[in-house]
């Protein structure tokens, strides 16, 4: 669910680097990694249609998706992890996105990489996890619109199992599935339904945070010690090791008081939540190691990517905290929420060119960027500047060994950065520094809005409420179905229901969806809603003066459409009527 509106008040200065620009370069970054028919409204022009006839040698349609890194395949689990971050970043912060313009930017490449997840799972038990070989495609050095390699696709099914794959996928999906809720419930659904294949820990919390269901819940919570959820502490997150990820998301669960029966397990995944994020601030018991200039450093090898998905980790946790009004308590000492978002910040800046180099370690950003970037796509003249075919051994000859800039700059492009000691050589040979990858820009989707746009105003807990609901010492009150007070012929009805309610220091609080369905044969446009006697937060409503109106993501309500909000307080239903509104 998406969060709460809820003023807090976090005291943090975000200055220094514009990173509402970052933000739209780090998604135009994937544009340039699209495979198949490039769309009209393509941004990256020196891109052109290509792998047009990926599945065709197994009988499947397997046209779309991204390319992974600097080379032609399309790997499955990194690009599922690559989704997954890019919808949990929307999730979180879509209100900031929405406000620097770049929410549908940002929804259109979640949508291209689920498209291509939706091909990919063409019958029950079938996953295709790879297309195109690594070691082939290696050996060449063209353009996608060239390729020449073989473009084999690998899959698992029964006989040839792969959880971690089918994991990761259903994760994705369903975590997309709470960015189209609202905008395109269909198509969210049809997530959902592909998403319902795999049971590991990160899918099965994706699949409660999408849907609320018991089934989920349950299997997080008698799973965690068997599967490492409660047992593993890390100081790593990647498209590899999600430990530290499905650990702050249970813990989220936990905060919310929506873990029922399972408070003491999840609050085992909060410890080890914890634990990630005290390393990476230094006051853990086993911290992550950092350069000189101050970067967390797991490998020489695209190092970045551990980077950028840390910091969104601590940033995202920080907010969690500040919404439960809670600090964090590490082997040396407390962490207010206000230094876990401080981390995260100092990682961004070192990325964006504070570090002793001063290089910015985005493509285009800032005056001192990586030139030659080990991507065959950039560095290769565009196919619409000079259509030359470029063979597979003829590009490394005239294009990889070439010591000049890029012909094609891969804005928005994050590179692996810098060694131990923050040193860095921009040579394209150089792939284990100069190498971009789309799981190195997801999670910076979320990263880079919350420090554009601020907290937002924003409780990331939808609520914050004890780690465990208690008995009732008072019946809930009793109406759990409000009409709309309008007559039985208006074109539009409003129904609210008490969804579950629980106590916090001593105080019963009770969470109401309402529904508003547009009844009529028309669209429905410029709804006003009054809301009196209400007296908590609220979401998936816009306030504008002393009424509420479509949230940002929402134009119209198309005939027999509904729309949902929430909202939680103290008391019995508010009264929520319809003050004017337009059929057209």
């Amino acid at each position: 669910m998406a969060p709460l509106l809820l003023l807090l008040g976090l005291p943090f200065a975000l200055a220094g680097h514009d990173y509402g620009q970052a933000l739209s370069k780090s998604i135009l970054f994937f544009e340039a990694q699209r495979s198949g028919f490039l769309p009209h409204n393509q941004r990256v022009t020196w891109r052109a249609n290509s792998g047009l006839y990926d599945g065709k040698a197994n009988g499947v349609d397997l046209v779309g998706g991204y390319y992974d890194a600097g080379d032609n395949v399309k790997f499955g689990l990194p690009m599922a992890f690559t989704i997954t971050m890019m919808s949990w970043s929307i999730v979180e912060y879509g209100k900031q996105m929405a406000s620097s313009g770049e929410l549908s930017h940002a929804m259109d490449a979640v949508k291209w990489g689920t498209d291509y997840l939706i091909k990919a799972h063409p019958e029950p038990y079938v996953l295709y996890g790879e297309v195109g070989d690594g070691n082939s495609d290696h050996y060449c050095w063209q353009r996608p619109e060239d390729m020449t390699t073989n473009r084999q696709a690998y899959k698992i099914d029964p006989s040839n199992p792969g959880s971690d794959l089918a994991g990761e996928t259903a994760a994705a999906m369903a975590a997309a599935s709470l960015v189209f809720r609202h905008s395109n419930p269909a198509y969210a659904n049809e997530l959902l339904s592909h998403a319902h294949q795999d049971e590991l820990l990160w899918a099965a919390a994706w699949l409660y945070q999408a849907t609320d269901n018991q089934y989920y819940l349950n299997y997080l919570g008698k799973n965690g010690d068997a599967l490492g959820g409660t047992g593993w502490a890390m100081n790593e997150f990647s498209w590899d090791v999600k430990y530290a990820g499905v650990q702050t998301l249970v813990a989220k669960f936990l905060m919310q008081g929506k873990a029922g029966a399972y408070a003491s397990v999840f609050e085992k995944y909060q410890e080890k939540a914890e634990f990630f994020m005290c390393s990476c601030v230094g006051k853990g018991s086993r911290n992550v190691q950092k350069t000189p200039g101050g970067l967390i450093f797991r490998q020489r090898w695209n190092n970045m990517q551990f980077v950028t998905s840390a910091s969104f980790l601590t940033a995202v946790y920080s907010d969690y905290l500040a919404s439960a009004g809670k600090n964090m308590n590490c082997a040396s000492g407390n962490v207010s929420p206000t230094e876990l978002l401080s981390f995260s910040k100092s990682q961004v800046d070192y990325l964006l060119g504070d570090n002793p180099r001063a290089t910015s370690y985005m493509v285009g950003y800032g005056n001192n960027h990586p030139q030659q970037v080990h991507h065959r796509a950039s560095s290769i003249v565009s196919i619409k500047v000079n259509p030359s075919f470029v063979s597979c051994r003829g590009g490394y000859a005239t294009w990889f060994s070439r010591k000049a800039s890029d012909p094609n700059l891969l804005v928005g492009a994050v590179v692996g950065g810098p060694d131990e000691n923050d040193n860095f050589a921009d040579q394209r040979d150089n792939y284990e520094q100069t190498e971009p990858a789309t799981y190195n820009n997801a999670p910076l989707f979320g990263l880079l809005a919350r420090l554009s746009g601020g907290h937002g105003g924003y409780n990331q807990l939808l609520p914050v409420v004890a780690p465990a609901p208690k008995p009732q010492p008072k019946p809930t009150p009793q109406p759990k179905i409000t009409p709309a007070p309008a007559s039985s012929s208006s074109p539009i009805a409003v129904e609210q229901k008490l969804t579950t309610s629980w106590i916090a220091n001593g105080k019963n609080y009770y969470r109401y969806s309402t529904i508003v369905t547009n009844k009529s044969a028309k669209a429905l446009t410029d709804l006003k809603l009054s809301i009196s006697k209400l007296y908590g937060p609220i979401w998936g409503l816009t306030q504008s003066g002393d009424s509420y109106v479509f949230p940002s993501w929402l134009n119209s309500l198309p005939a027999g459409k509904s729309l949902e909000f929430v909202y939680i307080h103290s008391a019995s239903p508010a009264d929520v009527s319809v003050s004017s509104y337009t059929l057209a």
